[in-house]
């Protein structure tokens, strides 16, 4: 009889597993794992493995032979999941629903055993709360613990939307969770388009007041132009902002891209502050060039775009002109970046924001974390990562982030250990 065992069959979905089993046929055995997603579409992953005499498999330990894998890893049949049938619904947000991973054993002798993995995004006791308030399009995460807690404001890119499971996750980790949405969120405008910076300054005078964060912390983690934006708001506001976290953010501001308004050019005004446009690097520059953006690098393949955001640096006065004042922030930073990042050079904007703080002797820490072959698309761990070419969800056009699944899982996994760290020294050395 196979014994099939997960060490944490039902846990947070940033927790690692053990997956083993034993009483297994020497010889080749199949490991499947399916996965329905909110959306209704199907995943799947597979692999073959060499079992010894001794009947035992042990994924930490043992290479497959073939599969959607090549090294020992027990969290692969997790990202390796591919998406093999079509979206049944579109969700208009983020689901917290658990994921049920199931998983099935076959042996060479025939002999099948199953079991399921479980991740969440809500901890026991942590508390789901929307928040309109003053405005606001938010929704707020508290932990189970009695508080105050320190507050992690997040922010999403490009797609817009309400970025809750992350919120949920830093409030599994002792944090306030605020998922703030700016466009493409409930009572907010359908495109970034010229955004009020006032708008988040608001959510965080609201934070500080009915919050109350615990020792008035306050850190800002944003993804893309979100990051750009968490980068923007500690240098427009380091008085109010603790720290700053930017996963593959920008060094420069950008034009609305491909997430402003139809009737807009793609250098159209991304962000104002008090009443006034910012300049970003796209304005009469002559080395703006959409080619990239707008051709893919074969026939039928995702655009790759980041060559385009290569060529608009060369031009220094626009570069300068839209530079964000990073000297100005008064708390740690954390940058992450990856090499293989197909929607813009991340490791170039990250190498520069950390070489811009350390020209201006920055006062507190600064770390970049550097993920080897990796992509855009960096979070937390224990995802899906094979989805590298996505659909905009504004623009509606496939574009390939880069990376491989397997360098975009480990990148995961280490950003996120990196995140949880940064965050716990920041709040000591906050008080």
């Amino acid at each position: 009889m196979i014994a099939f065992h997960i060490d944490k069959p039902d846990d947070l979905i940033d927790v690692p597993r053990l997956i083993t089993a034993s009483g297994l046929a020497a010889g080749n055995a199949r490991l499947t794992a399916t996965f329905t997603h909110p959306d209704g579409s199907e995943w799947q992953s597979q692999a073959v493995f060499n079992v010894g005499v001794d009947g035992r498999l042990d994924l930490s330990r043992d290479a497959p032979l073939v599969g959607d894998w090549e090294q020992p890893d027990a969290m692969a049949p997790v990202w390796s999941l591919r998406q093999v049938t079509v979206s049944q619904m579109e969700l208009t947000q983020e689901s917290l629903a658990p994921r049920h991973i199931d998983l099935t054993l076959e042996d060479a002798a025939g002999k099948r055993a199953a079991a399921t993995l479980i991740q969440r995004y809500m901890a026991p006791g942590v508390t789901r709360r929307e928040v309109r308030d003053d405005g606001l399009s938010a929704t707020l995460f508290t932990p189970d613990a009695g508080g105050p807690h320190p507050l992690v404001i997040v922010l999403n890119g490009s797609g817009g939307g309400t970025p809750e499971q992350k919120a949920a996750l830093f409030a599994a980790h002792g944090y306030s969770g605020l998922a703030l949405g700016y466009f493409k969120a409930p009572g907010r405008p359908d495109y970034i388009s010229a955004t009020p910076l006032e708008y988040f300054a608001d959510a965080i005078r609201w934070a500080q007041t009915t919050l109350v964060p615990r020792d008035g912390f306050i850190a800002l983690a944003g993804h893309s132009r979100g990051g750009e934006l968490a980068l923007l708001l500690a240098s427009l506001l380091p008085e109010q902002v603790s720290a700053a976290i930017g996963y593959v953010p920008s060094a420069v501001v950008h034009g609305t891209l491909r997430a402003g308004k139809p009737d807009e050019g793609r250098d159209a005004t991304a962000w104002t502050w008090r009443g006034k446009p910012l300049r970003n690097i796209w304005q009469d520059n002559p080395h703006a060039d959409w080619h990239a953006f707008d051709h893919p690098p074969s026939p039928g393949a995702a655009i790759r775009q980041a060559p385009a955001f290569v060529a608009v640096q060369r031009h220094e006065a626009s570069r300068a002109a839209a530079r964000i004042p990073v000297e100005q922030i008064a708390g740690p930073v954390l940058l992450i970046s990856g090499t293989d990042d197909g929607f813009w050079p991340s490791v170039d904007y990250c190498a520069q924001i950390k070489a811009e703080l350390i020209a201006a002797n920055h006062l507190w820490p600064v770390e970049h974390v550097h993920n080897e072959g990796a992509g855009h698309a960096i979070g937390f761990p224990w995802v899906p990562t094979t989805d590298i070419a996505k659909i905009h969800p504004v623009a509606g056009v496939a574009i390939n982030g880069g990376g491989t699944p397997e360098a975009n899982a480990r990148a995961n996994e280490k950003s996120w250990r990196r995140v949880l760290a940064f965050l716990e020294a920041a709040c000591l050395e906050w008080r």
